[in-house]
Protein backbone atom coordinates (compact mmCIF):
# COMPACT_ATOMS: atom_id res chain seq x y z
CA UNK A 1 0.00 0.00 0.00
CA UNK A 2 2.62 2.13 0.97
CA UNK A 3 4.48 1.64 -2.53
CA UNK A 4 1.16 2.40 -4.43
CA UNK A 5 0.58 5.08 -2.44
CA UNK A 6 4.09 6.84 -3.21
CA UNK A 7 3.70 5.99 -7.11
CA UNK A 8 0.31 7.43 -6.98
CA UNK A 9 1.95 10.24 -5.60
CA UNK A 10 4.64 10.86 -8.12
CA UNK A 11 2.57 11.09 -11.26
CA UNK A 12 0.18 13.41 -9.47
CA UNK A 13 3.70 15.58 -9.30
CA UNK A 14 4.29 14.45 -12.72
CA UNK A 15 0.78 15.65 -13.65
CA UNK A 16 1.48 18.77 -11.96
CA UNK A 17 4.64 19.63 -13.55
CA UNK A 18 3.74 18.71 -16.91
CA UNK A 19 1.55 22.07 -17.91
CA UNK A 20 3.81 24.18 -16.45
CA UNK A 21 6.65 26.11 -17.37
CA UNK A 22 9.47 27.50 -14.99
CA UNK A 23 11.39 30.35 -16.51
CA UNK A 24 14.00 32.52 -16.13
CA UNK A 25 13.60 36.13 -16.87
CA UNK A 26 15.76 38.96 -17.14
CA UNK A 27 15.03 42.55 -17.34
CA UNK A 28 16.99 45.55 -15.99
CA UNK A 29 16.79 49.21 -15.27
CA UNK A 30 19.61 51.98 -14.93
CA UNK A 31 21.30 52.97 -12.26
CA UNK A 32 22.47 56.38 -10.98
CA UNK A 33 25.77 55.99 -13.08
CA UNK A 34 23.70 54.92 -15.87
CA UNK A 35 24.86 51.64 -16.42
CA UNK A 36 22.37 48.47 -16.52
CA UNK A 37 21.18 46.72 -12.81
CA UNK A 38 19.97 43.41 -14.03
CA UNK A 39 17.43 41.99 -12.72
CA UNK A 40 17.05 38.17 -12.76
CA UNK A 41 13.76 36.46 -11.68
CA UNK A 42 12.17 33.12 -12.23
CA UNK A 43 8.13 32.91 -13.25
CA UNK A 44 5.62 29.80 -12.70
CA UNK A 45 3.40 30.17 -15.85
CA UNK A 46 0.68 27.73 -16.37
CA UNK A 47 0.93 26.15 -19.89
CA UNK A 48 -2.83 26.03 -20.95
CA UNK A 49 -2.55 29.57 -19.48
CA UNK A 50 -0.02 30.50 -22.42
CA UNK A 51 0.31 31.16 -26.15
CA UNK A 52 3.64 31.45 -27.99
CA UNK A 53 3.12 33.94 -30.98
CA UNK A 54 5.45 33.52 -33.93
CA UNK A 55 6.06 36.85 -35.43
CA UNK A 56 6.68 37.31 -39.11
CA UNK A 57 8.86 34.41 -40.02
CA UNK A 58 8.73 34.28 -43.60
CA UNK A 59 9.79 32.23 -46.25
CA UNK A 60 11.66 35.22 -48.05
CA UNK A 61 12.57 38.75 -47.17
CA UNK A 62 13.90 41.81 -49.15
CA UNK A 63 17.47 41.67 -47.52
CA UNK A 64 19.61 38.42 -48.22
CA UNK A 65 21.10 38.68 -45.43
CA UNK A 66 17.83 38.27 -42.92
CA UNK A 67 16.43 35.30 -45.31
CA UNK A 68 20.00 33.52 -44.58
CA UNK A 69 19.63 34.24 -40.34
CA UNK A 70 15.58 33.22 -40.64
CA UNK A 71 17.07 29.83 -42.22
CA UNK A 72 19.63 29.52 -39.89
CA UNK A 73 17.51 30.47 -36.60
CA UNK A 74 14.25 28.21 -37.57
CA UNK A 75 15.10 24.34 -36.56
CA UNK A 76 15.14 25.97 -33.49
CA UNK A 77 12.46 28.02 -33.16
CA UNK A 78 10.28 24.38 -34.03
CA UNK A 79 11.71 22.86 -31.43
CA UNK A 80 10.87 25.20 -29.18
CA UNK A 81 7.27 25.30 -30.53
CA UNK A 82 7.35 21.59 -30.15
CA UNK A 83 8.00 21.90 -26.52
CA UNK A 84 5.95 24.47 -25.63
CA UNK A 85 3.22 22.61 -27.36
CA UNK A 86 3.57 19.39 -25.75
CA UNK A 87 3.35 20.94 -22.55
CA UNK A 88 -0.07 22.63 -23.34
CA UNK A 89 0.43 25.99 -25.05
CA UNK A 90 -1.13 27.57 -27.72
CA UNK A 91 1.05 28.30 -30.66
CA UNK A 92 -0.35 31.28 -33.11
CA UNK A 93 1.65 31.60 -35.92
CA UNK A 94 1.41 35.40 -37.81
CA UNK A 95 2.93 35.21 -40.47
CA UNK A 96 1.52 39.11 -41.74
CA UNK A 97 -0.10 39.78 -44.74
CA UNK A 98 0.21 36.20 -45.70
CA UNK A 99 -2.95 34.98 -43.69
CA UNK A 100 -4.62 34.00 -47.26
CA UNK A 101 -2.06 31.80 -48.12
CA UNK A 102 -3.83 29.68 -45.26
CA UNK A 103 -7.27 30.86 -46.14
CA UNK A 104 -8.14 26.74 -46.43
CA UNK A 105 -6.20 25.62 -43.44
CA UNK A 106 -7.72 24.60 -39.78
CA UNK A 107 -5.54 26.58 -38.22
CA UNK A 108 -6.42 29.86 -40.29
CA UNK A 109 -10.42 29.08 -39.58
CA UNK A 110 -9.79 28.17 -35.95
CA UNK A 111 -8.48 31.75 -35.51
CA UNK A 112 -11.39 33.27 -36.87
CA UNK A 113 -14.09 31.19 -35.00
CA UNK A 114 -12.74 32.96 -31.80
CA UNK A 115 -15.60 34.73 -30.28
CA UNK A 116 -15.34 38.38 -29.95
CA UNK A 117 -14.09 39.16 -26.26
CA UNK A 118 -16.27 40.77 -24.10
CA UNK A 119 -13.55 44.15 -24.18
CA UNK A 120 -11.35 44.70 -26.59
CA UNK A 121 -8.83 47.29 -26.15
CA UNK A 122 -8.39 50.39 -27.44
CA UNK A 123 -6.39 50.37 -30.91
CA UNK A 124 -5.92 46.79 -30.73
CA UNK A 125 -6.11 46.73 -34.13
CA UNK A 126 -3.30 49.11 -35.11
CA UNK A 127 0.60 49.06 -34.79
CA UNK A 128 1.57 50.13 -31.48
CA UNK A 129 4.75 52.93 -32.12
CA UNK A 130 5.99 53.54 -28.51
CA UNK A 131 4.35 52.14 -25.34
CA UNK A 132 4.59 55.05 -23.34
CA UNK A 133 6.24 58.63 -23.81
CA UNK A 134 8.81 57.54 -21.75
CA UNK A 135 9.79 55.23 -24.09
CA UNK A 136 9.05 57.82 -27.27
CA UNK A 137 11.82 60.25 -25.55
CA UNK A 138 14.15 57.87 -25.08
CA UNK A 139 14.04 56.41 -28.56
CA UNK A 140 15.95 53.09 -30.03
CA UNK A 141 19.44 52.47 -29.53
CA UNK A 142 19.91 52.07 -32.88
CA UNK A 143 19.31 54.19 -36.30
CA UNK A 144 17.40 51.74 -38.44
CA UNK A 145 16.07 54.82 -40.54
CA UNK A 146 17.54 52.94 -43.49
CA UNK A 147 15.67 49.94 -43.51
CA UNK A 148 18.25 47.84 -41.29
CA UNK A 149 19.18 46.02 -44.52
CA UNK A 150 22.59 44.93 -43.87
CA UNK A 151 23.53 43.24 -47.13
CA UNK A 152 26.49 43.88 -49.58
CA UNK A 153 25.19 46.56 -52.02
CA UNK A 154 26.27 44.08 -55.27
CA UNK A 155 24.75 41.17 -53.02
CA UNK A 156 21.76 42.86 -52.41
CA UNK A 157 21.12 43.62 -55.94
CA UNK A 158 21.64 39.72 -57.40
CA UNK A 159 18.75 38.58 -54.94
CA UNK A 160 16.38 41.69 -55.60
CA UNK A 161 17.08 40.21 -59.57
CA UNK A 162 16.43 36.86 -58.48
CA UNK A 163 13.27 37.51 -56.53
CA UNK A 164 12.15 39.07 -59.65
CA UNK A 165 12.80 35.82 -61.32
CA UNK A 166 11.06 34.25 -59.09
CA UNK A 167 7.77 36.38 -59.92
CA UNK A 168 8.33 38.00 -56.41
CA UNK A 169 7.88 41.84 -55.56
CA UNK A 170 11.48 42.22 -54.57
CA UNK A 171 10.37 44.81 -51.56
CA UNK A 172 7.95 42.47 -50.00
CA UNK A 173 8.25 39.23 -51.60
CA UNK A 174 6.68 36.57 -48.46
CA UNK A 175 3.88 34.78 -49.45
CA UNK A 176 4.10 32.77 -46.37
CA UNK A 177 5.65 31.30 -43.15
CA UNK A 178 8.78 29.25 -43.91
CA UNK A 179 8.24 25.70 -43.95
CA UNK A 180 10.75 24.72 -41.19
CA UNK A 181 8.24 25.65 -38.86
CA UNK A 182 5.35 23.07 -38.70
CA UNK A 183 2.06 24.18 -38.05
CA UNK A 184 -0.23 21.72 -36.24
CA UNK A 185 -3.87 21.72 -38.42
CA UNK A 186 -5.50 20.42 -34.74
CA UNK A 187 -4.16 22.63 -32.10
CA UNK A 188 -2.41 25.62 -33.29
CA UNK A 189 -3.92 28.99 -35.22
CA UNK A 190 -2.55 31.11 -38.12
CA UNK A 191 -3.49 35.17 -37.91
CA UNK A 192 -1.82 38.19 -38.56
CA UNK A 193 -5.00 40.39 -37.00
CA UNK A 194 -5.04 42.02 -33.55
CA UNK A 195 -8.36 41.72 -33.24
CA UNK A 196 -8.28 37.98 -33.84
CA UNK A 197 -5.57 37.06 -31.36
CA UNK A 198 -6.87 39.00 -28.73
CA UNK A 199 -10.31 36.73 -29.16
CA UNK A 200 -7.92 33.86 -29.08
CA UNK A 201 -6.34 34.96 -26.20
CA UNK A 202 -9.88 36.28 -23.94
CA UNK A 203 -11.63 32.80 -25.27
CA UNK A 204 -9.38 30.73 -24.10
CA UNK A 205 -7.88 32.64 -20.45
CA UNK A 206 -4.48 33.10 -21.72
CA UNK A 207 -3.22 35.82 -19.64
CA UNK A 208 0.95 34.87 -20.49
CA UNK A 209 2.64 35.51 -24.26
CA UNK A 210 5.87 34.53 -25.17
CA UNK A 211 7.02 35.88 -28.52
CA UNK A 212 9.64 34.80 -31.33
CA UNK A 213 9.86 35.55 -34.70
CA UNK A 214 11.34 38.75 -36.51
CA UNK A 215 12.38 41.74 -36.41
CA UNK A 216 12.69 42.66 -32.76
CA UNK A 217 12.90 46.29 -33.32
CA UNK A 218 10.29 46.57 -36.10
CA UNK A 219 7.15 43.84 -36.24
CA UNK A 220 8.41 41.96 -32.76
CA UNK A 221 7.66 45.27 -31.13
CA UNK A 222 5.15 46.75 -32.95
CA UNK A 223 2.53 44.84 -34.42
CA UNK A 224 -0.95 45.00 -33.03
CA UNK A 225 0.20 41.34 -31.69
CA UNK A 226 3.70 42.55 -30.65
CA UNK A 227 5.43 43.26 -27.45
CA UNK A 228 4.19 46.68 -26.92
CA UNK A 229 0.45 46.38 -27.36
CA UNK A 230 0.37 42.82 -25.18
CA UNK A 231 2.52 44.38 -22.23
CA UNK A 232 0.04 47.49 -22.02
CA UNK A 233 -2.94 45.60 -22.53
CA UNK A 234 -2.43 43.37 -19.14
CA UNK A 235 -0.54 40.36 -20.50
CA UNK A 236 2.07 38.70 -18.85
CA UNK A 237 4.77 39.14 -21.58
CA UNK A 238 8.55 37.90 -22.88
CA UNK A 239 10.52 38.35 -25.64
CA UNK A 240 12.64 35.16 -26.25
CA UNK A 241 15.59 36.89 -26.96
CA UNK A 242 17.59 34.27 -28.70
CA UNK A 243 14.59 33.14 -31.50
CA UNK A 244 14.61 36.82 -32.84
CA UNK A 245 16.78 39.10 -34.90
CA UNK A 246 16.75 43.01 -35.54
CA UNK A 247 17.19 44.74 -38.86
CA UNK A 248 19.85 46.82 -38.44
CA UNK A 249 22.48 47.78 -40.71
CA UNK A 250 26.22 47.80 -38.77
CA UNK A 251 26.87 50.86 -41.31
CA UNK A 252 24.43 53.04 -39.12
CA UNK A 253 24.69 54.34 -35.45
CA UNK A 254 25.76 52.94 -33.16
CA UNK A 255 28.11 51.51 -36.03
CA UNK A 256 28.40 47.96 -33.79
CA UNK A 257 27.87 45.00 -35.59
CA UNK A 258 24.79 43.10 -36.79
CA UNK A 259 24.47 40.72 -33.83
CA UNK A 260 25.53 43.61 -31.09
CA UNK A 261 22.59 45.75 -32.80
CA UNK A 262 20.38 43.00 -32.06
CA UNK A 263 21.24 42.88 -28.19
CA UNK A 264 21.12 46.74 -28.01
CA UNK A 265 17.58 46.54 -29.01
CA UNK A 266 16.89 43.76 -26.64
CA UNK A 267 18.30 45.49 -24.00
CA UNK A 268 15.78 48.67 -25.02
CA UNK A 269 12.96 46.41 -24.58
CA UNK A 270 14.37 45.10 -20.92
CA UNK A 271 14.34 48.12 -19.71
CA UNK A 272 11.30 50.17 -21.15
CA UNK A 273 8.69 47.15 -22.29
CA UNK A 274 9.14 43.31 -20.45
CA UNK A 275 11.04 40.86 -19.38
CA UNK A 276 12.80 38.49 -22.13
CA UNK A 277 13.66 34.80 -21.76
CA UNK A 278 15.81 32.08 -23.67
CA UNK A 279 15.04 29.40 -25.84
CA UNK A 280 16.82 26.66 -23.36
CA UNK A 281 14.25 27.47 -20.89
CA UNK A 282 11.95 24.55 -22.37
CA UNK A 283 15.08 22.67 -24.74
CA UNK A 284 17.99 21.52 -23.15
CA UNK A 285 21.69 22.59 -24.25
CA UNK A 286 22.43 26.67 -24.11
CA UNK A 287 20.37 29.38 -25.56
CA UNK A 288 20.91 29.57 -29.49
CA UNK A 289 23.38 31.85 -30.95
CA UNK A 290 23.99 32.64 -34.71
CA UNK A 291 27.07 30.54 -36.19
CA UNK A 292 28.42 34.37 -37.26
CA UNK A 293 27.76 35.46 -33.70
CA UNK A 294 31.40 35.20 -31.76
CA UNK A 295 32.15 38.22 -29.97
CA UNK A 296 35.79 38.48 -29.72
CA UNK A 297 37.66 38.32 -26.30
CA UNK A 298 39.94 40.61 -24.57
CA UNK A 299 42.37 39.90 -21.36
CA UNK A 300 43.77 42.87 -19.84
CA UNK A 301 46.97 42.65 -18.24
CA UNK A 302 47.37 45.36 -15.92
CA UNK A 303 50.48 45.54 -13.40
CA UNK A 304 51.57 49.61 -13.00
CA UNK A 305 51.08 52.15 -10.22
CA UNK A 306 51.98 55.34 -11.96
CA UNK A 307 49.13 55.98 -14.02
CA UNK A 308 45.97 54.31 -12.74
CA UNK A 309 45.63 52.32 -14.71
CA UNK A 310 43.94 49.72 -12.62
CA UNK A 311 40.86 52.00 -12.42
CA UNK A 312 41.23 53.60 -16.06
CA UNK A 313 41.53 51.13 -18.36
CA UNK A 314 38.18 48.43 -16.27
CA UNK A 315 36.07 51.68 -17.28
CA UNK A 316 37.24 51.82 -20.65
CA UNK A 317 36.57 47.91 -21.38
CA UNK A 318 33.21 48.60 -19.66
CA UNK A 319 31.89 51.72 -21.62
CA UNK A 320 34.10 51.79 -25.01
CA UNK A 321 34.32 47.70 -25.49
CA UNK A 322 32.07 45.34 -23.92
CA UNK A 323 28.73 48.17 -24.84
CA UNK A 324 30.29 47.20 -28.34
CA UNK A 325 29.91 43.10 -27.71
CA UNK A 326 33.48 42.82 -26.89
CA UNK A 327 34.10 39.88 -24.32
CA UNK A 328 37.14 41.68 -21.44
CA UNK A 329 38.63 39.83 -18.55
CA UNK A 330 40.51 42.01 -16.40
CA UNK A 331 43.73 40.55 -15.01
CA UNK A 332 45.41 42.38 -12.13
CA UNK A 333 48.39 41.71 -10.90
CA UNK A 334 48.40 40.35 -7.20
CA UNK A 335 48.26 43.16 -4.01
CA UNK A 336 50.47 40.74 -2.85
CA UNK A 337 52.66 39.86 -5.04
CA UNK A 338 54.05 42.74 -7.42
CA UNK A 339 54.94 39.85 -9.98
CA UNK A 340 51.79 37.33 -9.68
CA UNK A 341 49.34 38.00 -12.65
CA UNK A 342 46.72 35.04 -11.26
CA UNK A 343 44.06 34.06 -13.74
CA UNK A 344 46.57 35.17 -16.77
CA UNK A 345 45.41 31.57 -18.05
CA UNK A 346 42.47 33.54 -19.61
CA UNK A 347 45.31 34.48 -22.26
CA UNK A 348 45.10 31.12 -23.75
CA UNK A 349 41.67 31.60 -25.15
CA UNK A 350 42.07 35.42 -25.40
CA UNK A 351 42.12 36.83 -29.47
CA UNK A 352 44.21 40.15 -27.97
CA UNK A 353 46.25 40.97 -24.97
CA UNK A 354 45.97 44.21 -23.82
CA UNK A 355 48.95 45.12 -21.85
CA UNK A 356 49.57 47.78 -18.39
CA UNK A 357 52.10 46.75 -16.92
CA UNK A 358 55.75 48.79 -15.32
CA UNK A 359 58.70 46.62 -14.91
CA UNK A 360 57.09 43.41 -13.59
CA UNK A 361 59.18 40.16 -13.89
CA UNK A 362 56.21 37.58 -14.21
CA UNK A 363 56.56 33.29 -12.62
CA UNK A 364 57.89 31.84 -15.73
CA UNK A 365 54.65 30.21 -16.81
CA UNK A 366 53.18 33.36 -16.77
CA UNK A 367 55.19 35.02 -19.11
CA UNK A 368 55.18 32.08 -21.47
CA UNK A 369 51.53 32.47 -21.96
CA UNK A 370 52.15 36.26 -22.79
CA UNK A 371 54.82 34.83 -25.73
CA UNK A 372 52.46 32.30 -26.64
CA UNK A 373 50.17 34.35 -27.36
CA UNK A 374 52.25 36.67 -29.59
CA UNK A 375 53.95 33.37 -31.26
CA UNK A 376 50.67 32.21 -32.70
CA UNK A 377 50.22 35.30 -34.30
CA UNK A 378 47.87 36.60 -32.10
CA UNK A 379 47.59 41.01 -31.53
CA UNK A 380 48.48 43.04 -28.87
CA UNK A 381 47.72 46.49 -27.55
CA UNK A 382 49.48 48.43 -25.12
CA UNK A 383 49.95 51.52 -23.54
CA UNK A 384 52.15 54.08 -21.55
CA UNK A 385 54.37 51.70 -19.55
CA UNK A 386 53.66 48.53 -21.79
CA UNK A 387 57.17 49.88 -23.32
CA UNK A 388 58.69 48.28 -20.24
CA UNK A 389 56.52 46.18 -18.96
CA UNK A 390 58.77 43.31 -18.12
CA UNK A 391 62.25 45.10 -17.88
CA UNK A 392 63.69 44.43 -14.43
CA UNK A 393 65.42 42.11 -12.45
CA UNK A 394 63.47 39.10 -11.76
CA UNK A 395 63.44 37.80 -7.88
CA UNK A 396 64.30 34.47 -8.14
CA UNK A 397 64.56 31.80 -10.94
CA UNK A 398 61.26 30.82 -11.46
CA UNK A 399 60.68 34.21 -12.67
CA UNK A 400 61.73 35.50 -15.72
CA UNK A 401 62.67 39.36 -17.71
CA UNK A 402 61.99 40.16 -20.97
CA UNK A 403 64.08 43.27 -21.27
CA UNK A 404 64.23 43.16 -25.38
CA UNK A 405 59.87 43.05 -25.17
CA UNK A 406 60.31 47.12 -26.91
CA UNK A 407 62.35 45.93 -29.68
CA UNK A 408 61.06 42.75 -30.36
CA UNK A 409 57.42 43.30 -30.18
CA UNK A 410 56.73 47.40 -30.24
CA UNK A 411 59.41 47.98 -32.60
CA UNK A 412 61.12 50.61 -30.84
CA UNK A 413 63.65 50.81 -28.20
CA UNK A 414 62.71 52.92 -25.06
CA UNK A 415 65.03 54.79 -23.47
CA UNK A 416 63.19 56.65 -20.50
CA UNK A 417 61.59 59.95 -20.58
CA UNK A 418 61.62 63.89 -21.23
CA UNK A 419 60.64 64.55 -17.85
CA UNK A 420 58.48 66.88 -18.82
CA UNK A 421 55.67 67.07 -16.17
CA UNK A 422 52.39 68.60 -17.24
CA UNK A 423 51.52 71.60 -16.56
CA UNK A 424 53.98 72.65 -14.89
CA UNK A 425 56.36 71.83 -17.32
CA UNK A 426 56.39 72.37 -21.34
CA UNK A 427 52.63 70.36 -22.43
CA UNK A 428 53.38 67.51 -24.56
CA UNK A 429 51.71 68.26 -28.11
CA UNK A 430 50.59 65.79 -30.05
CA UNK A 431 50.52 65.58 -34.10
CA UNK A 432 49.50 63.55 -36.97
CA UNK A 433 52.12 61.83 -39.12
CA UNK A 434 51.08 62.08 -42.94
CA UNK A 435 51.03 58.34 -43.42
CA UNK A 436 48.61 58.53 -39.97
CA UNK A 437 46.25 60.84 -41.36
CA UNK A 438 45.13 57.86 -43.75
CA UNK A 439 45.49 55.28 -41.19
CA UNK A 440 41.84 53.96 -40.09
CA UNK A 441 43.09 54.22 -36.31
CA UNK A 442 42.99 57.91 -36.56
CA UNK A 443 39.28 58.29 -38.05
CA UNK A 444 38.06 60.41 -35.83
CA UNK A 445 41.05 61.81 -33.97
CA UNK A 446 42.16 65.41 -34.30
CA UNK A 447 44.52 65.49 -36.85
CA UNK A 448 45.75 69.16 -35.93
CA UNK A 449 48.16 69.80 -32.72
CA UNK A 450 45.90 69.33 -29.57
CA UNK A 451 48.15 68.52 -25.74
CA UNK A 452 48.09 65.55 -23.89
CA UNK A 453 48.33 65.18 -20.05
CA UNK A 454 51.07 62.48 -20.03
CA UNK A 455 55.55 63.40 -20.00
CA UNK A 456 56.82 62.72 -23.00
CA UNK A 457 58.31 59.30 -23.47
CA UNK A 458 61.85 58.75 -25.84
CA UNK A 459 60.78 56.27 -28.11
CA UNK A 460 63.93 55.49 -30.45
CA UNK A 461 65.26 54.25 -32.80
CA UNK A 462 61.88 52.42 -34.72
CA UNK A 463 62.39 49.42 -36.29
CA UNK A 464 61.30 49.74 -40.27
CA UNK A 465 58.22 47.15 -39.45
CA UNK A 466 56.72 50.57 -37.46
CA UNK A 467 54.39 53.03 -39.22
CA UNK A 468 54.38 55.80 -36.85
CA UNK A 469 50.74 57.08 -37.06
CA UNK A 470 51.56 60.45 -34.30
CA UNK A 471 54.23 62.62 -32.60
CA UNK A 472 54.80 64.43 -30.25
CA UNK A 473 56.80 67.48 -29.10
CA UNK A 474 57.26 69.78 -26.12
CA UNK A 475 55.47 73.17 -26.21
CA UNK A 476 58.06 75.69 -27.89
CA UNK A 477 60.61 73.00 -27.92
CA UNK A 478 61.20 71.91 -31.85
CA UNK A 479 64.24 70.46 -31.65
CA UNK A 480 62.30 67.56 -29.82
CA UNK A 481 60.20 65.11 -31.44
CA UNK A 482 59.26 61.29 -30.55
CA UNK A 483 56.54 58.66 -31.91
CA UNK A 484 53.74 58.34 -29.63
CA UNK A 485 51.17 56.12 -31.65
CA UNK A 486 52.27 53.73 -34.02
CA UNK A 487 51.76 50.28 -35.52
CA UNK A 488 54.35 47.21 -35.59
CA UNK A 489 54.03 43.45 -37.32
CA UNK A 490 55.23 40.77 -34.77
CA UNK A 491 54.98 36.90 -35.96
CA UNK A 492 52.32 38.32 -38.26
CA UNK A 493 50.47 39.67 -35.35
CA UNK A 494 48.75 43.64 -35.52
CA UNK A 495 50.67 45.49 -32.55
CA UNK A 496 49.05 48.89 -31.48
CA UNK A 497 50.95 51.11 -29.07
CA UNK A 498 50.69 54.47 -27.79
CA UNK A 499 53.02 56.17 -25.06
CA UNK A 500 49.82 58.06 -23.87
CA UNK A 501 47.59 56.45 -20.96
CA UNK A 502 47.95 58.93 -18.07
CA UNK A 503 44.55 59.32 -15.48
CA UNK A 504 44.26 62.22 -17.68
CA UNK A 505 44.46 61.52 -20.67
CA UNK A 506 41.87 59.03 -20.58
CA UNK A 507 39.32 62.34 -20.04
CA UNK A 508 40.22 63.49 -23.71
CA UNK A 509 37.89 62.37 -26.12
CA UNK A 510 40.63 61.81 -28.84
CA UNK A 511 42.75 59.71 -26.44
CA UNK A 512 39.60 56.94 -25.79
CA UNK A 513 38.94 57.23 -30.02
CA UNK A 514 42.50 56.51 -30.28
CA UNK A 515 42.60 53.56 -28.02
CA UNK A 516 38.94 52.47 -29.26
CA UNK A 517 40.59 52.40 -32.78
CA UNK A 518 43.72 50.76 -32.13
CA UNK A 519 41.64 47.59 -30.47
CA UNK A 520 39.14 47.63 -33.12
CA UNK A 521 42.07 47.59 -35.78
CA UNK A 522 44.26 45.30 -33.96
CA UNK A 523 41.55 42.66 -34.10
CA UNK A 524 40.49 43.30 -37.78
CA UNK A 525 37.51 44.75 -36.93
CA UNK A 526 35.32 47.94 -38.40
CA UNK A 527 36.47 50.82 -37.12
CA UNK A 528 33.59 53.83 -36.53
CA UNK A 529 33.28 56.72 -38.84
CA UNK A 530 34.38 59.77 -37.39
CA UNK A 531 31.16 60.43 -35.59
CA UNK A 532 31.79 62.26 -32.09
CA UNK A 533 29.18 60.17 -30.62
CA UNK A 534 31.21 57.16 -30.52
CA UNK A 535 33.13 57.75 -27.69
CA UNK A 536 30.92 60.70 -26.00
CA UNK A 537 28.70 59.51 -22.90
CA UNK A 538 30.17 55.69 -23.09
Amino acid sequence: MKRAAAITLLLALATATAGTFTLDTRSRTRDAAGDWAVRQQTVLWEAQATAVIVCDMWDLHHCKNAVDRVGEMAPRMNQFLHAARAKGALIIHAPSSCTDFYKDHPARKRAQAAPAAAVQPKAIESWCHWIDPVEERQGYPIDHSDGGEDDDPAEHAAWAESLAKLGRNPRSPWKRQVDVIEIDAKRDAISDSGVEIWNLLEARGIRNVMLVGVHTNMCVLGRPFGLRNMARNGKNVLLVRDLTDAMYNPARWPYVNHFRGTALVVEHIEERVCATTTSDQLLSGKPFRFKGDTPPHIVFMIGESEYGTAMTLPRFAKRQLEYRGIRCTIVHVNKNDPNDFTGLEALQEADLLFLSARRRTPPKAQLDLVRAHLAKGKPLVGIRTASHAFDREPPGKHHARWAKFDDEILGVDYRNHHGNRPPKDPATVIQATAAGAEHPILTGVPLDAFEAKSHLYKNKPVASTVSVLMTGTLAGRDDISEPVAWTNKANGARVFYTSLGSTDDFALPAFQRLLLNGVLWALEKPVPPADPRVVAGK
